[in-house]
């Protein structure tokens, strides 16, 4: 028996016992007379004692010898700690030892093991395994399992089934790239790696299940940023026999029940926004309203004097900002400058004080009075100390720019606070969008999702006007599931194809398999996955999702710990039918 007890459950209840330990030497002090030795495993630390006048010579020298990260594992009594240390579990008792095995030695690790370290980010993930053992990121694993165990349970209760789908599929043109996999056996022929399983669990509908769930690995080769990764989890859930409203009270009812066994937190009101008015409002589709500063379009107020830059602009647009007027003139000047920035692309702010006595002071002055001031302040709902930022031009890329304006200001005024939580659901996307370089229209989400009962027609007049059946769950500013009500009918699905640009041909040979499928009774269904890593990161209070991934991807989509993606020799190339065409 490696241990009698872990290292974070002993107490004064245990003192005089006989015990024995395993884990990590955290750290060692030699008084000569006298070492004490911090005990690591995963349950805590536990203080070690040997005593030159209670512990022989032969295991006080090798106590003497032990290094950091050394696993080790001792046998002794339980006795009162001299020194207690009220910041420890076991901070009332310490462990007199009186055998000591060394296990395994250790190399000085790269890094300190401890919550803070002094590891920058590549080289803890260098040494992933080194940092697992670090509290922060072994408790955001634990508090990973914690959150998908509730999800787990909570779905399970619900009537859904967990059922497994396939990892090597069939590349499809639609979305994000594909990983494609060789297949040695049927050569020059490929599988890809799926970015979701969406036919899967709507061929799971046809097949009678009802009401599905998966927590799974899903793949896009995409260019990455701190909460996306190559490979990432969804918890994919389906339903048949269902309406939109369905499926909003059924995952409404998970994201409360997480919210409330994870955090504490009782979360009764789940607003709902369409996805033009989430545009307008706050500039993007995933708007944070744990704060204010709503979009006020100041066209009609702005557009009447001789000020050509919002004259000649497609939208003049602003934001109050709370407590705003107390910024100085340089403190303005770095807000301009961040605006102009390459990343945001604004050439420019104006900006207007709302000052306590009422009156107004903008640095357009020269062409607006107080009257037009004022009206800048109603529209944007700008109170006395507040200041008004106001950008201008096309539309869609200044709501961008005054988006990223709003939750910046937002992080330095202290108004996204992780410990509240404030869910939206955002409802009717637009079913298509254009692309200018393909110039044809893409799924705005995917192909097979459904209009919104009653525009079908729209497609053939005004395809661009058509909204879908699709729905977002957005949580503090991040989306954190997205999901549609699917078509279930081979002659819409069709239809969808075609307007997406598919010949009958192409439809046929990517997606036959579906509307086979769809002959043979098809239920009406729908569904949505969550972005597992996004919403444990979101709970665990914070939006990068690095930390609670067990081994994760650096920005470059590389493992650095196992030195992957890596070249593969030639005999496997020639064994897959491979020639690399790389001009070295």
């Amino acid at each position: 028996m490696y241990r009698s007890h872990n290292c974070g459950e002993l107490s004064a209840l245990n003192i005089n016992e006989d015990v024995t330990l395993a884990g990590w030497v955290q750290k060692s002090r030699d008084k000569g007379f006298i070492i004490w030795v911090d005990l690591r495993d995963r349950y805590g630390i536990t203080q070690l004692v040997f005593d030159e006048e209670r512990t022989s010579k032969a295991v006080m020298e090798q106590a003497q010898n032990l290094g950091r990260e050394f696993v080790i594992q001792v046998k002794g009594k339980v006795i009162e700690r001299a020194s207690k240390n009220p910041n420890m579990p076991t901070g009332d008792i310490e462990v007199l030892v009186s055998e000591l095995t060394i296990l395994n030695d250790a190399i000085l690790p790269p890094f300190t093991i401890e919550d803070k370290t002094d590891g920058g980010e590549e080289l803890r993930m260098k040494y992933r395994y080194l940092d697992i053992r670090r509290n922060p990121v072994k408790n955001n694993l634990i508090f990973r399992h914690k959150v998908t165990q509730e999800v787990r349970n909570y779905l399970s209760k619900e009537g859904f089934i967990e059922v497994e789908t396939p990892y090597l599929i069939k590349s499809t043109p639609e979305g994000a790239r594909d990983f494609v996999v060789p297949s040695r056996m049927n050569e020059g022929q490929f599988y890809a790696l799926p970015q979701s399983p969406q036919t899967f669990k709507q061929l799971l509908m046809v097949g009678g299940m009802d009401k599905y769930f998966q927590i799974v690995k899903c793949f896009r080769d995409e260019d990455l940023r701190a909460d996306r990764q190559p490979e990432f989890t969804q918890i994919d859930c389906e339903m048949a026999f269902i309406e939109q409203e369905d499926i909003l009270n059924a995952f409404e009812g998970l994201t409360r029940h997480l919210l409330k066994e994870i955090n504490g937190v009782e979360v009764e009101k789940f607003p709902r926004i369409l996805y033009d008015d989430a545009m307008r409002l706050y500039g993007n589709d995933k708007p944070d309203i744990r704060f204010g500063m709503a979009f006020g379009e100041l066209n009609e107020v702005a557009q009447h004097k001789d000020f050509g830059v919002f004259n000649n602009a497609e939208l003049v647009v602003g934001i109050a900002v709370p407590g705003g007027n107390n910024y100085t003139r340089k403190e303005i000047d770095k807000l301009i400058d961040w605006v102009k920035r390459p990343q945001i692309g604004a050439l420019g702010m104006v900006y207007c004080r709302c000052n306590d006595d009422g009156s107004f002071k903008s640095s357009v002055d020269k062409f607006y009075d107080q009257d037009d001031l004022a009206k800048w302040a109603e529209v944007t709902d700008a109170k006395a100390g507040d200041l008004i930022c106001i950008l201008s031009g096309e539309t869609n890329k200044v709501r961008a720019q005054l988006s990223a304006l709003r939750m910046e200001l937002a992080e330095r005024l202290g108004l996204r606070k992780p410990n509240e939580f404030a869910p939206l659901w955002v409802m009717d996307f637009p079913l298509l969008e254009w692309d200018e370089e393909t110039e044809r229209y893409h799924a705005m989400h995917h192909p097979f999702t459904s209009p919104k009962p009653g525009q079908i027609e729209l497609l053939k007049t005004d395809p661009g006007a058509v909204k879908a059946n699709a729905y977002d769950l957005v949580l503090n500013g991040n989306e954190i599931g997205g999901g549609s009500i699917r078509i279930h009918d081979k002659k819409t699905q069709a239809l969808m194809f075609d307007y997406l640009g598919f010949t009958p041909e192409e439809a046929k040979a990517q997606f036959g398999f579906l509307m086979d499928a769809f002959q043979y009774g098809a239920p009406p269904h729908g569904g949505i996955a969550f972005g597992l890593d996004r919403l444990v990161a979101i709970l665990g209070g914070q939006e990068t999702i690095r930390d609670f991934i067990a081994f994760p991807k650096n920005n470059a989509g590389r493992d650095v710990m196992i030195d992957a993606p890596a070249p593969i020799d030639d005999e496997q190339l020639k064994e897959l039918s491979l020639k690399l065409s790389l001009e070295l």
